[in-house]
């Protein structure tokens, strides 16, 4: 087995003010799997990041980690982009392309925080004749218009913020060229994921929900279109460990859905990773406060009465 063979390749897409997010990401990849496991760290960049900011980078990990950075400003064109999304949403469309040396590949969006062993999960998925793994979103009533609009079955409609790849049968497929040709297109309302349902649906091994938690797995008004698609025990499997995927807003930004988590990992940032970013501090302070018995107490209970107010209310 030679090198290429031992490594874990991770590819993470994002802006430099996006900087700080996708080191939380990294780090928590890196606490939650074993000592011994050794990654790949592919950066897929829209703009170059400073020589100051990739020898930052470079030392979170140790050698564990060997990081590579690609620079592919102005190299996506022609393809429809939701304001709601960066471009650099889309360039895990040209991975086959991109990265030949590898067969198979774990892509994850930076507005992650792992709680899982990821390099456990990437040598035991066996991706057979199929494009893709993912997590299958729990489809809400107000999505179903969508899903018809895509060709997609409720229930089987992956969030591509985290993907094991099959490069090797992408490549034989040609996909990437089908990839960008459905990409122009104006009716898409999560452009570079609805198009990966749409042209690998009936290809797509569907992993537990706990490996992409989108922010409606840990909401309870949410839970009973949750278990239209999977279990009680998967509920709770998400609740105790469950990835979590910052979907909509963002914990270093505002109070959000399992907020602490990002921040227990900020914290433990190195100080020179931490000044690259601008985070808000009242958000930190409320984590602070939050990080205590009581304060976590306070905020939770203040939490379960507003649900219950606004819910009952509608």
């Amino acid at each position: 087995m030679n090198k290429i063979d031992t490594k874990i390749p991770l590819v993470i897409a994002f802006t430099p003010n996006y900087f700080v997010p996708a080191s939380v990401c990294i780090l928590s990849v890196l606490e939650h799997a074993e000592s011994r496991d050794y990654f790949h760290i592919i950066c897929l960049l829209t703009e170059p990041l400073s020589d100051q900011m990739q020898r930052k980078l470079e030392r979170l990990g140790g050698d564990r980690v060997q990081y590579s950075f690609i620079n592919l400003e102005g190299k996506l064109t022609g393809i429809y982009v939701d304001e709601k999304y960066t471009i650099a949403a889309s360039y895990r469309l040209l991975l086959s392309d991109l990265l030949p040396e590898y067969e198979k590949v774990m892509y994850i969006d930076c507005d992650i925080v792992v709680r899982n062993n990821l390099a456990k999960l990437f040598r035991e998925t066996n991706l057979g004749d199929n494009y893709l793994a993912g997590v299958y979103e729990a489809t809400l009533d107000f999505q179903l218009s969508h899903m018809d609009s895509i060709g997609c079955k409720p229930g089987f409609y992956i969030n591509s913020g985290f993907l094991i790849m099959n490069l090797e049968l992408l490549r034989a497929d040609n996909m990437t060229v089908k990839f960008i040709a459905a990409s122009n297109s104006d009716h898409l309302e999560f452009p570079d994921q609805d198009v990966l349902n749409q042209l690998c649906q009936g290809r797509i091994i569907g992993l537990p929900p706990f490996y992409n938690s989108i922010r409606t797995f840990f909401l309870p008004q949410y839970k009973s279109a949750f278990l239209r698609y999977y279990t009680e025990a998967d509920w709770n499997a998400v609740q105790e460990h469950g990835t979590i995927h910052y979907t909509g807003s963002k914990p270093w930004d505002v109070f959000t859905v399992k907020f602490e988590h990002w921040w227990r990992f900020y914290k433990t940032l190195p100080l020179e990773i931490r000044q690259e970013g601008v985070v808000n501090g009242k958000i930190y302070q409320l984590f602070k406060v939050y990080d205590t018995f009581m304060g976590r107490w306070l905020i939770n209970t203040a939490q379960v009465l507003y649900r219950t107010l606004k819910y009952k209310q509608n």
